[in-house]
């Protein structure tokens, strides 16, 4: 029998009814006199009216854009630097592992590599692109692609060798036996460290926007850093944490749905 505690519907309720109290203290403690805190933290009732009041644009003049606008460009940029990171560390992966020699001299750069912030490749970014999409998605990228790369090998090794030998015995050739053993391992193990990497590449999505970029989540906080105004701010980090949640979940149920041979 599953446990209470097990149950989606459960879980689902734990977690509204502790965003609820949440919210709750936090409008309460709004009532409470003179509270330094929510001068730079205002509760929700303080800035959520600015979608409305601004009809859903946040920006100055011409370089407005609407809060839609800027949570599909930044979804764009995150998931091709991340789609990208994903297809070429799967291809590199394959290609460094026909090889011990190749293993041998180019893993330990992945690895002195792998550990660099995606944050701090934003000054590469800049010189060889500019301010733009491009710079975006580069920073994902880099943040993203050596550590899969790196999962990828050491996905490879942990194939089960009877998998090989009973594919090679019924007569499959090489090609065959990486298309249709080693290949549908690894796509699970990798996608999951993948979805793990989420948060960092949406860090990085948005400290790219940061640097002068007119749109995207990023720019909604700078835009309300600019103006000193703390409303703006808290509703771009809402926007930002519920968008980010939302993804992931979506990355979850494509883990669940089309890697379901995996055992994990």
């Amino acid at each position: 029998m599953e446990k209470i505690y097990e149950r989606k519907f459960f879980r689902f309720f734990c977690g509204f009814l502790s965003f609820s109290f949440l919210i709750i203290f936090w409008e309460l403690s709004d009532n409470q006199g003179n509270n330094p805190v929510t001068q730079v933290l205002p509760p929700p009732s303080q800035f959520l009216p600015v979608l409305f009041e601004s009809d859903f644009k946040i920006g100055l003049g011409s370089q407005s854009a609407t809060i839609y606008q800027s949570i599909t460009i930044t979804l764009i940029r995150v998931l091709s630097g991340m789609s990208l990171a994903f297809v070429g560390s799967i291809i590199v992966g394959l290609l460094l592992s026909l090889s011990k020699w190749s293993e041998l001299f180019f893993v330990p750069i992945l690895s002195v590599i792998a550990p660099i912030a995606p944050i701090a490749w934003v000054p590469i970014a800049l010189v060889i692109f500019g301010i733009g999409n491009l710079t975006a998605i580069f920073i994902v990228f880099m943040g993203v692609f050596f550590t899969l790369t790196i999962a990828t090998i050491a996905e490879i090794k942990r194939v089960p060798t009877n998998y090989i030998f009973t594919a090679a015995n019924l007569g499959g050739s090489k090609f065959k036996i990486w298309k249709s053993v080693i290949i549908p391992s690894i796509l699970p193990g990798v996608f999951t460290l993948l979805r793990l990497n989420f948060i960092a590449a949406w860090m990085a999505v948005l400290a790219a926007e940061m640097t002068g970029l007119r749109d995207g989540l990023g720019t909604v906080v700078m835009t309300g850093r600019n103006l000193f105004n703390s409303n703006l701010i808290l509703l771009g980090i809402c926007i930002i944490g519920i968008t980010g949640f939302a993804v992931d979940r979506i990355l979850l149920f494509i883990q669940n749905k089309f890697f379901w041979w995996s055992t994990n």
